[in-house]
């Protein structure tokens, strides 16, 4: 018999991200059988669109991906009422900021933790590193979305309880898309999906479009115009954040992603549940997914080796559809959000029961 567990998910933005998609996945999933509250701080709040209406939606403004005494101590106020109100069997926190305040205002035997790419940290921020060894301790459960990242978090010294669950997704709604001109132009398309930021290297992208322009080339993801480098070539389309971007892979040829770390990226496991080949930097966990001549490859950040393999793939169809073929297998067998939640439901029922909740 099925024991209905309280769950409450906590991410520190409400934008659309690939974070965001793991825990909107998790939610509306789990939501089926269980009480799922979700609480997430500031953003554009386009994740909310994602949500189920079974799930319990909680907008915590205070908060925010930046450190402020202010915000935080509010944050970390507002986040200990809520858990008096729903008292969850179970907090999973995503995200460094949720998982700073959670771990410290929450009871630790009902934490689980997933760090969402520990390059961002291990990488980007190393100052915070002693925090996250400092509260290792300070939940039930740590989990790393990739083999890369568990690896990296034990190398540092975080060692408690950490595993690995690879994120998963159910397949994109492609049936109602909005049309969009970009793809319909050219007899290929190169598609990637991601916000504009330095870690996401969109000047690689310009660079790769330049070197191909019989190709087009589409980045869905940007808040606003991309002026920053200059003029684009024709075949270079920025068109915007759009919300259930990764159905739009059903209409491209190929998905490119390059990047300066990453955890296990969303938007390639879209594309694979689209059947598409696969290009992009080898950071992260993003060769355990993609596989150097299975299902695409993974390269240094360099336009030219880029341009080199997008070019190989799209100008042999044969090549292509055999890549795009074990794309699709790979996620069948290892992505899908089944494959995650089972993952998941484990760590959950093993803290559940260390509370006194019985299975």
């Amino acid at each position: 018999m099925l024991n209905i567990m309280k769950i409450m998910l906590v991410i520190t933005r409400s934008e659309l991200g690939g974070a965001q998609s793991v825990v909107v996945q998790l939610a509306n999933y789990l939501s089926a059988c269980h009480d799922v509250v979700l609480v997430a701080g500031e953003g554009d709040g386009k994740m909310w669109d994602m949500v189920s209406e079974r799930v319990v939606r909680e907008h915590c403004p205070s908060l925010q991906r930046s450190i402020s005494l202010k915000s935080d101590v509010k944050a970390a106020i507002a986040l200990r009422r809520l858990y008096k109100r729903y008292n969850p069997d179970v907090i999973h926190l995503h995200s460094s900021k949720a998982g700073t305040l959670g771990r410290l205002v929450f009871p630790k035997k009902r934490v689980v933790y997933t760090v969402h790419g520990f390059d961002s940290v291990r990488l980007a921020f190393r100052k915070l590193l002693p925090v996250e060894r400092l509260l290792q301790r300070w939940c039930s459960a740590i989990v790393g979305v990739s083999n890369y990242d568990e690896r990296n978090l034990r190398s540092e010294g975080i060692t408690h309880n950490v595993s690995t669950v690879y994120n998963g997704i159910a397949v994109p709604d492609a049936s109602n898309l909005m049309d969009m001109p970009e793809l319909r132009r050219y007899k290929k398309v190169v598609l990637s999906i991601a916000r504009v930021m330095p870690q996401k290297l969109p000047k690689l992208f310009i660079d790769v479009a330049r070197l191909l322009p019989d190709y087009g080339f589409v980045w869905i993801g940007n808040l606003e115009e991309v002026t920053e480098y200059g003029s684009l070539p024709e075949n270079c389309h920025f068109v915007g954040n759009i919300p259930n971007a990764g159905a739009y892979c059903s209409q491209a040829n190929l998905f490119m992603l390059a990047s300066n770390y990453e955890g296990l990226p969303m938007v390639i496991i879209e594309a694979m549940s689209q059947g598409l080949p696969v290009v992009a930097s080898d950071v992260g966990g993003v060769s355990e997914i993609v596989r150097n001549g299975e299902n695409g490859y993974v390269l240094e950040n360099d336009a030219q080796m880029f341009a080199c393999r997008i070019s190989e793939i799209l100008e042999d169809e044969q090549k292509c559809k055999t890549l795009g073929d074990r794309s699709l297998q790979i996620f069948r067998e290892e992505l899908t959000v089944e494959r995650m939640v089972e993952g998941y439901m484990k760590i959950y029922e093993r803290v559940a029961s260390q509370n006194g909740k019985r299975r």
